[in-house]
């Protein structure tokens, strides 16, 4: 089961956040597996997807905002856009638009930024929007300061953080086809507090070095409770409860086979009819989660019949 661990390091201005998605991750890459048109992720490609998943998991989780919390990262490489988006309760949802072939190995320089135009926003979205409320986003590109590539989607988000938030950030994530994770630690604005000392000098930058020695293998494969005690078995660590099931990370898209059904309605029964005569089927994909919906022609006859007929049910003479 997915879920998110909440923790502080007791009398350090340093908090801490690590997500472990499961059941949510593989129901994102099973749904566009299913899909007829698309078929599966490539391997960079689910790597980079559920690597920005986990990383908007810990993002939305850090933050109190009514709304979605939207991760997109967009170039001009193989992967033209790649989303994820994390409502206030958890839900969440993601999918990459691929163009071509992607070569194994493929990085996040090859993926989204060839040519040097990759950028990654970050977007809240109000739920409820006031009177003349518009959405926040942030926008870096996927370089440093000095102009060099970034190789990482941590090393994004990092870069995110100090720029746009002024937040020390050191994240640690990794994805497969089974799990997708990520370890955030975070610098608590604090008086006095001198940042970029060394590791014996500043909190922060101690605990980031030991953040930094997480292998891929351990945070795939480990638990929150080996992991938290294998960096930092040293340190007080004050844990909240985890957040899991339907108080913690879960997938969920407002796709549905009724809302398709809504649509075919509008569309009217004539054209309908057309593209089952032309096709054998109406099919409708979710242009975000991937999931397929399929009408043959009994299905169809069904959308356009009156319920009280369909509740009376066939005539029997007798």
């Amino acid at each position: 089961m997915s879920e998110l661990h909440k923790f502080i390091f007791d009398g350090l201005p340093v908090r801490g956040r690590m997500v472990r998605l499961t059941d949510a991750w593989q129901q994102v890459l099973q749904r566009r597996a299913a899909n007829s048109r698309t078929g599966a992720y490539p391997p960079p490609v689910a790597e980079l997807l559920g690597e920005m998943t986990a990383a908007a998991v810990l993002m939305q989780s850090g933050i109190k905002f009514d709304g979605a919390l939207i991760l997109q990262i967009a170039g001009d490489g193989l992967v033209k856009a790649a989303v994820a988006e994390v409502q206030a309760d958890m839900r969440l949802r993601a999918t990459a638009s691929v163009a071509g072939a992607v070569p194994p190995g493929a990085r996040l320089p090859d993926l989204v930024n060839a040519h040097g135009r990759g950028r990654c926003a970050i977007t809240l979205d109000p739920k409820q929007r006031q009177d003349g409320q518009q959405q926040y986003q942030g926008v870096v590109p996927l370089a440093d300061e000095s102009g060099a590539p970034l190789a990482s989607v941590a090393s994004v988000i990092e870069h995110y953080m100090r720029q746009s938030e002024q937040l020390d950030t050191t994240l640690m994530l990794a994805a497969d086809e089974q799990t997708a994770a990520g370890l955030l630690i975070q610098r608590l604005p604090a008086p006095g507090q001198r940042a970029g000392g060394d590791a014996e000098e500043d909190p922060f930058a101690r605990l980031s070095i030991l953040a930094r020695s997480l292998r891929r293998d351990e945070l795939l494969g480990l638990d929150a409770g080996a992991i938290l005690h294998r960096l930092f078995w040293q340190e007080k660590l004050l844990r909240f409860a985890p957040l899991t099931g339907s108080q913690g990370p879960r997938f969920a898209c407002p796709c549905s086979r009724a809302r398709v059904a809504t649509m075919l309605k509008s569309l009217g029964q004539q054209e309908v009819q057309a593209i089952i005569a032309e096709q054998g089927q109406v099919e409708v994909g979710c242009e975000f989660c991937g999931r397929q919906e399929r009408f043959d022609a009994v299905d169809a006859a069904r959308l356009f019949t009156p319920a009280q007929a369909l509740a009376a049910g066939p005539h029997t003479v007798q």
